[in-house]
């Protein structure tokens, strides 16, 4: 019966554990049957499409790492000139490395022409499928295989780009984060996407055992705890305004670091956990993130 409701299917080879193959499935499944996909490559791409098989129920492209975005717009042109737009939802995804880096000139163009599609993030925080290199989403101090190695690193020097205001810059209608630690939430996001015409912009937090360094039973704690130190704000913007937030007890960053071998290198040096800590409390201030004592 399952198997006949989902448009997301078993039978993909994701790792255990793999917080990126629940969120894809709640996606679409919230999208609906009229729904068609473009992807670019990456961990998704490969571990639900290896020929002859398929995990999708919809109609789904895989295109270049750089331009399923433009593929979409493509689709949403022709949806329009055939009068079907109104009836068939349409939505490009990647990770983080399609979205934020290689993929990020044909969204932008997509975004900045009004296209009516939602563009999906699905943000594991480094190219996982390649080999756990660096993206423009890696947060500060994490390791990756491309970060600078030795004694003295401190892994990943660069903060995590900051994607929504990216697509707020560009007027994008609809802008919001989720996590896999909050499903419903994620849920409610995709379906009130789809209500409004527009470029659209989710970016969903997604942990990555194999790439951060965790057993898998730890993926639902770890994508929790990324939200309640205030180092992922869950927010939602609609038609650039900031129309809610979720508000949190907030906890120290190391309840999150060391839980993960990727920031293991640096548990020991107290400076850094300092400028970890200092970008959750920007955080927690720019958006309003703390719940009120009670």
């Amino acid at each position: 019966m399952m198997m006949k409701e989902h448009l997301f299917i078993s039978g993909h080879t994701a790792c255990p554990g793999c917080a990126q193959a629940t969120a894809a499935r709640l996606v679409v499944d919230s999208a609906g049957k009229n729904t068609i996909i473009t992807n670019n490559t990456g961990c998704l791409e490969v571990f639900t499409s290896r020929y002859p098989e398929s995990a999708w129920r919809v109609p789904w492209i895989h295109s270049l790492f750089e331009n399923a975005a433009a593929v979409a717009s493509g689709i949403e042109a022709a949806l329009r000139y055939l009068g079907k737009k109104e009836s068939i939802n349409v939505i490009t995804q990647a990770g983080d490395g399609g979205t934020a880096d290689i993929g990020l000139q044909a969204l932008s163009g997509a975004w900045e022409r009004g296209t009516d599609i939602l563009s999906v993030c699905y943000d594991n925080e480094a190219y996982e499928n390649t080999g756990v290199q660096r993206s423009g989403l890696t947060p500060y101090g994490a390791h990756t295989t491309t970060s600078p190695i030795g004694a003295y690193s401190i892994g990943n020097p660069i903060n995590k780009k900051s994607m929504p205001d990216i697509a707020l810059s560009h007027g994008c209608v609809y802008v919001a984060t989720a996590t896999f630690g909050f499903l419903q939430d994620l849920i409610r996001k995709v379906k009130k996407a789809f209500t409004i015409k527009g470029p659209k912009y989710l970016q969903i937090h997604c942990p990555c055992p194999l790439g951060w360094g965790y057993e898998p039973n730890l993926t639902y704690r770890i994508s929790k705890l990324a939200v309640e130190t205030g180092l992922y704000p869950i927010v939602e913007y609609e038609y650039g305004k900031l129309i809610s937030v979720r508000k949190i007890k907030p906890t120290p960053v190391e309840e999150y670091l060391k839980l993960q071998r990727r920031f293991r290198h640096i548990l020991d040096k107290p400076e850094q956990i300092k400028i970890i800590q200092e970008t959750a409390n920007t955080n927690i201030e720019r958006y309003g993130l703390k719940a009120e004592e009670v």
